[in-house]
C-alpha cells in the first residue's frame, strides 16, 4: 500500500484520487479551493490544509495543475515538507521550453522530479484507462513504472530529454483542438445550407474515416510530399463557397485557413496538393533539441 500525495483535485486530480483509493493507496490531498478536496474524504482521501504538511510522508507527489505559474508555486511551497527519497510525477500540461528548465534544475538539486503529461479524461481516470508519457531520469522512471501502469491502460517513456512527454502533449492537444473547431465549422456550414448537424456528420461518417486522412495527409504533410492531388487553388475556392454558405455563423478555422491558402498560392504554391499547407512546419531545424 502507497503513500501518495496529489496536489490538484479538480476534474482530472480528483478521478486520480478516487482511483488511487479504490486500489488501496493512502492518498493526501490538497487543492488551493479546500472544498474540492474536501469532497474527497468521503472516499477515504485525508486532506491536508498546506502543499508543504501534504507532502509528508508520501513516497510519490502527483501535480495536476493549471500551468507552469503554479507548479513553481506549489513546488516551492511543498519543498519544506517533501522527504528527500519522494518523487514528484507533475502531469500538468506546461510549456517545454519551461518543462525542460524545470526538470534539470530540481533535479540538479536534489529534487526527484519526473513529468508525466496524460492523454486521459475524468472518467478515464477513474478507470485506470489512457496514456500517461514521461520523460525524465530513466533512474526514476523505473521506480514508478510499476505505479503508473496501475493509473494508466500505456504508458509511454521518451527517455531523458525533459521536455519532450510536454512537446508531444502539445502536439496532441493541438490535434484534438484543431478536429473539434474544423468539426464546428462543418456544423456551421450544414446550418447555413439548411441541413442538421446529425444528419450531416452521420453522412459524412458513411463516406469517409476522418483518421484516414489524418493519416494519408499527414504522411504527405511530414514528408513534404506535395504532388497534386487536390491542388491549393481548388481547395481555396471551395474555402470560399463554404464560408459564403455560412454566412454569418460563427466559425473557428476556415477564415485562417483561407489566409493561409492566400499566402502560399501568392508565393507561387497553387498547384501545389492542399498538404502545402504544412510546408513551413517541416523545415528542417537548424539547431539540434535539447
Amino acid at each position: 500500500m502507497a503513500s501518495i500525495t496529489y496536489l490538484g483535485t479538480g476534474l482530472l486530480g480528483a478521478g486520480f484520487v478516487e482511483a488511487a483509493l479504490g486500489r488501496g493507496d493512502q492518498v493526501t490531498v490538497w487543492n488551493r479551493t479546500a472544498s474540492k478536496a474536501q469532497a474527497l474524504v468521503a472516499f477515504g482521501a485525508r486532506v491536508a490544509a498546506t502543499p508543504s504538511e501534504a507532502v509528508r510522508g508520501a513516497e510519490r507527489v502527483h501535480l495536476v495543475l493549471p500551468d507552469d505559474a503554479v507548479v513553481e508555486a506549489i513546488i516551492a511551497e511543498l519543498r519544506p515538507g517533501l522527504s528527500p527519497e519522494a518523487i514528484i510525477v507533475d502531469h500538468t500540461t506546461t510549456l517545454p521550453a519551461l518543462t525542460a528548465e524545470r526538470a534539470l534544475r530540481l533535479n540538479a538539486e536534489g529534487v526527484r522530479y519526473l513529468h508525466c503529461p496524460v492523454f486521459i479524461g475524468p472518467a478515464a481516470a477513474r478507470q485506470g484507462q489512457g496514456t500517461i508519457m514521461v520523460s525524465g531520469p530513466k533512474a526514476l522512471f523505473d521506480i514508478v513504472e510499476p505505479a503508473l501502469a496501475k493509473q494508466a491502460a500505456r504508458v509511454d517513456y521518451f527517455g531523458e530529454r525533459p521536455d519532450l512527454a510536454a512537446v508531444y502533449k502539445l502536439c496532441g492537444n493541438a490535434l484534438i483542438l484543431g478536429i473539434t473547431a474544423l468539426m464546428a465549422d462543418t456544423f456551421s456550414v450544414a446550418r447555413g445550407g439548411g441541413v442538421a448537424p446529425t444528419d450531416v456528420l452521420a453522412k459524412l461518417l458513411e463516406y469517409f474515416n476522418p483518421a484516414n486522412i489524418v493519416t494519408g495527409r499527414g504522411k504527405s504533410m511530414a514528408a513534404g510530399n506535395y504532388a497534386p492531388g487536390f491542388e491549393l487553388t481548388m481547395a481555396l475556392k471551395d474555402v470560399r463557397l463554404m464560408l459564403a454558405t455560412a454566412g454569418d455563423a460563427p466559425l473557428s478555422s476556415l477564415p485562417g485557413i483561407a489566409a493561409r491558402m492566400e499566402t502560399l498560392i501568392a508565393q507561387g504554391h497553387g498547384h501545389d496538393d492542399l498538404a502545402a499547407l504544412g510546408r513551413d512546419a517541416i523545415i528542417p531545424r537548424t539547431s539540434p533539441p535539447r
